[in-house]
């Protein structure tokens, strides 16, 4: 592989994608969109002594949000378009390897994707002025969102040149993203919801002297009013039962959500009641509060009123971390992709879908 001749085939290939009026109205549509998702995110995070955090995270979903948005359509007919303009036949008869084609127009595509997010970095560079940011929290999400660009790019550009038609590549290609990005929770809720336990719910009710109206308590006197922990509860022997979703048999689905590795791959800053200040943390502990099975024994006491279970800082401690394992999926599924594009790149073909233009 020549690296001369892969920057020479990435470097055409973005020569026409920033020539055109549209690319730069795009960035500046891009930008706008920036700018009103930071006023609204500064506003929402007032809140907070220190409003960096949030705004900072809801910047960068929101940009790996338009990124997958507008990814495929840049990335979805590199190959098969350039086959149906007649320049990818001229391509095909110079010294460049069918593989160093691919891999230019993957690179031109994945530099399209990280235009994109270069245009948010004065965006992310005002959330900083809010404080709290952290410097781990700037190079995990950044090295994320470079990561997560790149693979929306392959798998774009391979699927253009698995496939002959432009058009239906670019909607296979819009296809996969939506599975990753909106598939994978819908999947989750359904799956977790149709595989479901029995929940038994017992009560305790606090015991009172008869004479006195006080509470009983633990050792025979009546000064505990104060002080649930040494009073007397005894089951109202009246269980109920429910159904409740087994969402801790299928949490590994939602490893494969660019959103969710962004959000689990990202170190989460939290208060001193053990609650995240950023949107990261926020989705993390979503994702990870369902790892822990429910509690299919449940038992309230007014002996324990404070039965608000762990706070996300001791659920984010107690579970594991998931964001390396879809990862890894995602770059083996777009390798095999770049696998197969480049099989069906390579010249001379034997076997063309009919139709199929060569020159």
């Amino acid at each position: 592989m020549n690296a001369s001749r892969l920057w020479t085939i990435a470097r055409l290939d973005l020569t026409q994608r920033i020539r055109t009026v549209s690319w730069y109205v795009l960035l500046g549509v891009f930008a706008l969109v920036l700018v009103g998702t930071t006023a609204l995110a500064f506003l929402s995070f007032t809140w907070q002594e220190d409003t960096g955090p949030g705004v900072y995270s809801v910047v960068v979903l929101v940009t790996l949000l338009l990124v997958v948005l507008v990814s495929p359509t840049l990335s979805g007919n590199s190959i098969n378009g350039d086959r149906d303009a007649a320049t990818l036949a001229p391509l095909q008869v110079t010294q460049a390897t069918t593989l160093e084609i691919v891999l230019g127009k993957f690179l031109a595509a994945w530099l399209t994707g990280l235009t994109f997010a270069a245009v948010a970095v004065p965006f992310l560079v005002i959330a900083t002025f809010g404080g709290g940011v952290q410097p781990i929290t700037v190079v995990a999400s950044t090295a994320i969102l470079v990561i997560e660009t790149g693979v929306v790019a392959a798998i774009g550009t391979a699927i253009s040149g698995v496939l002959a038609r432009p058009l239906f590549s670019v909607a296979a290609t819009y296809l996969v993203v939506a599975a990753l990005t909106i598939g994978t929770p819908i999947a989750f809720g359904l799956i977790g919801a149709s595989f479901s336990s029995e929940r038994v719910e017992r009560y305790e009710a606090l015991q009172y002297d008869e004479t006195t109206g006080a509470p009983l308590c633990i050792d025979g006197s009546s000064n505990c009013a104060s002080t649930p922990a040494e009073q007397v509860c005894r089951d109202d022997g009246q269980p109920t039962t429910s159904r409740v979703p087994r969402f801790d048999y299928v949490w590994w689905v939602l490893a494969a959500n660019p959103f969710v590795i962004l959000a689990d791959a990202t170190p989460t800053g939290f208060n001193s009641q053990g609650y995240p200040e950023d949107l990261f943390g926020q989705v993390k502990y979503a994702v990870r509060q369902s790892q822990i099975a429910p509690d299919l024994d449940y038992v309230y006491s007014d002996c324990d009123p404070d039965q608000s279970g762990a706070t996300p800082e001791e659920v984010d401690a107690s579970t594991v971390p998931i964001w390396f394992v879809g990862l890894g999926g995602q770059v083996i599924v777009a390798a095999l992709l770049m696998w197969g594009a480049v099989s069906r790149t390579r010249t001379p073909a034997r076997r063309l879908p009919p139709g199929t233009r060569i020159a």
